[in-house]
């Protein structure tokens, strides 16, 4: 009998692949792979996700060299290297993909960072670290790939300290999303369902962790997508010869596409969750 493949399972297989590393690599610039914060319709990519990562910094005051940060989903491990170097703190990268890990390895001896940044293979719904590990637990546009959304909320409640705080940001449907409307993006990328604010809340409550601060941008999810959307027309030759095959680029045009009119018919949102462990 074929075992079926989880959303978690396919989300590596997606990741390790050629065409996904050089279209994330070279539309990303190979440090991100998550939504910026733009200030401008035409900001290039890198600098609008690198002041996602800065925003979310700046909502953690008291990190300090000691402060031990887990980042779940870590991809190319570049909010990784941009804490290291803005509070000088030890980093335990999480990540399922060998292809993004052998990559964040990399990049970390490049840029002399790797004696603060551990990079480890891992799936975030078995987090394999003992409880009360971390103070901080980060990630980033990550959980919508987890069929288990609850058991991710657990593991992050179980490895952070009492006190200690996990903060994310993630595609969500909104609260009211009608039923049946976002098929097209579940379909995809082989999801089953997609988390909302209130239900993360109620995921956060029932892991031991209670809300701190939540900052909604559903806004910025149209902005990021559409400026992917113009760099992957405008490179779409590069991408060929990087390794991108032609059905990948045409399947990614039309899913682009999809986020850019969920979020414009109101069905989509992005933003921000900070919760602490009581």
């Amino acid at each position: 009998m074929t075992q079926v493949k989880g959303s978690t399972e396919l989300a590596k297989d997606y990741y390790d692949s050629p065409s996904a590393d050089a279209f994330y690599h070279e539309i990303w610039g190979g440090e991100d792979i998550h939504i910026g914060i733009y200030e401008s319709d035409t900001e290039p990519i890198r600098d609008a996700s690198s002041r996602t990562v800065k925003k979310m910094a700046s909502m953690l005051p008291g990190v300090n060299q000691s402060t031990k940060i887990l980042d779940i989903g870590a991809g190319y491990g570049g909010a990784a290297r941009q804490l290291a170097r803005l509070l000088g703190c030890q980093i335990t990268c999480f990540n399922l993909s060998a292809v993004e890990n052998n990559r964040n390895e990399e990049k970390n001896k490049e840029q002399g960072l790797d004696n603060l940044i551990d990079v480890h293979t891992g799936n975030f719904e078995h987090i394999t670290f003992d409880e009360g590990t971390f103070d901080v637990v980060w990630c980033e546009d990550s959980i919508l790939h987890s069929d288990h959304k609850a058991k991710v909320f657990k593991e992050v409640g179980r490895v952070l300290k009492k006190g200690g705080h996990f903060i994310f940001h993630d595609p969500m449907q909104s609260d009211d999303c009608p039923e049946g409307v976002l098929q097209p993006i579940f379909d995809r990328i082989h999801l089953t369902e997609m988390g909302s604010v209130k239900w993360y809340k109620e995921l956060a409550a029932d892991a031991g962790m209670e809300e701190v601060e939540i900052l909604e941008m559903p806004e910025q999810m149209r902005n990021h997508y559409s400026r992917v959307l113009q760099e992957l027309n405008k490179n779409e030759e590069n991408l060929l010869q990087k390794g991108c095959d032609q059905e990948y680029i045409k399947s990614m045009r039309k899913g682009l596409q999809h986020w850019i009119d969920g979020v414009n018919n109101g069905y989509l949102n992005w933003g921000i969750l900070k919760f602490e462990k009581i």
